[in-house]
């Protein structure tokens, strides 16, 4: 199912704590960086909190800019973004600021905390995840039926370490402030165990004042059964490869990447690569790497389309190849078209020798791109 782009958003000081121990809000941001803030605010459908941030901080969650709420209106889209919180025993005071200010307001929570939240009489539309809290639930609502496309995150840090290690994080947005606070029983950033994000990737570093911003992406495929952010991220690079193909009228335009489980690229390859008019996605990326490689039997193939089984112009298929490899986890955009094959099913192959197989069909449209003069 599709979700909501996951943006991360805090501000830590050098030892990574969110806040110290008094009674006031430590400031972390500077003035500029906070109108940064405020704009990316403006920029994104929706903003989500946990409860206990809301009974810390009792933060208002507005859009400050006048000239930027008018330019949401304009574009026709609500003054204020929605607010989300999230919580898992309905303890929400309702006399917060969170729900008087701004625009329309939702709580994400299980059944016994809808209960406790409509009794408090909340000011906001209340959605029960059942018996517990399921951030995946969670996001394909968001999606589906609020129309969220950008989600961004303010925290607090468990909301933050849960995301990240579910894998459902797009994108963070790390601001760095010249601090130190150095008490131990402060909030950090993220709480102990368990990522899957593996090693981030540095998208952009920016000064602003005397305070350094950092954009990372996470790299790391998913686990059990489940499709990451950083999944989405390679399976979108693997159908831009497929667009760098040399069109045939006799086969597809494939694109493909392997990526080791700690999210670090292996190699990429696309169809009728480097002059070869046969050769296909899979296959030129997994030649890339050497056979002995042990980072192959944990690695995540990427395909805009789906393993072969059946070819022609050279004696393995695709399918063959990836599992000769050792690689046992395979992320698809879309299933084999009876074109040139009949009753093609490289899935179904896979699965039966006991690869994990994810069909992201939300990439299907991507994939099928370079491809329309075949598809009429």
């Amino acid at each position: 199912m599709p979700y909501p782009h996951v943006l991360l958003s805090a501000a830590v000081s050098l030892d990574g704590f969110l806040d110290d121990t008094g009674t006031d809000r430590l400031l972390l941001s500077s003035p500029a960086d906070f109108d940064r803030v405020d704009e990316v605010r403006a920029s994104v459908d929706a903003i989500l909190i946990g409860a206990g941030t809301i009974r810390a901080d009792n933060p208002r969650l507005l859009v400050n800019s006048p000239e930027r709420r008018a330019a949401r209106t304009a574009a026709g889209r609500p003054e204020y973004p929605l607010k989300v919180t999230v919580t898992a025993t309905g303890d929400l005071d309702p006399d917060a600021r969170f729900w008087h200010t701004g625009g329309e307001k939702i709580v994400y929570t299980t059944d016994e905390g809808a209960q406790r939240a409509r009794a408090l009489g909340i000011a906001a539309d209340v959605v029960s995840l059942g018996a517990e809290l399921d951030w995946r639930q969670l996001l394909e609502h968001l999606h589906d039926v609020r129309g969220v496309r950008r989600l961004m995150v303010e925290g607090g840090g468990t909301v933050h370490t849960q995301l990240l290690q579910q894998g459902l994080a797009d994108e963070l947005q790390l601001v760095l402030a010249p601090l130190l606070v150095g008490d131990p029983k402060a909030p950090r950033l993220f709480g102990p165990g368990g990522y899957q994000a593996g090693r981030l990737r540095l998208v952009e570093t920016r000064r602003i004042e005397d305070v350094v911003l950092m954009r990372y992406e996470p790299t790391a495929p998913g686990t059990g059964g489940s499709a990451s952010a950083a999944d989405r991220h390679w399976l979108r690079l693997a159908c831009a490869l497929a667009a760098e193909c040399p069109p045939s009228r006799t086969a597809f335009s494939v694109g493909a990447v392997v990526v080791a489980a700690d999210g670090t690229e292996l190699a990429r390859g696309h169809s009728r690569e480097a002059g070869d008019p046969v050769v296909h996605a899979e296959e030129a990326a997994l030649a890339k790497i050497p056979a002995d490689d042990p980072r192959l039997a944990t690695a995540t193939v990427y395909t805009s389309l789906e393993p072969c089984t059946h070819r022609a112009s050279r004696p393995h298929p695709c399918a063959e190849l990836v599992l000769r490899a050792g690689v046992r986890r395979v992320v698809t955009a879309w299933r084999e078209p009876d074109t040139f094959v009949t009753a093609a099913d490289g899935t179904g192959a896979l699965r039966e020798a006991g690869a994990e197989v994810l069909v992201l069909g939300e990439y299907e449209g991507e994939a099928k791109a370079p491809n329309g003069h075949l598809l009429g």
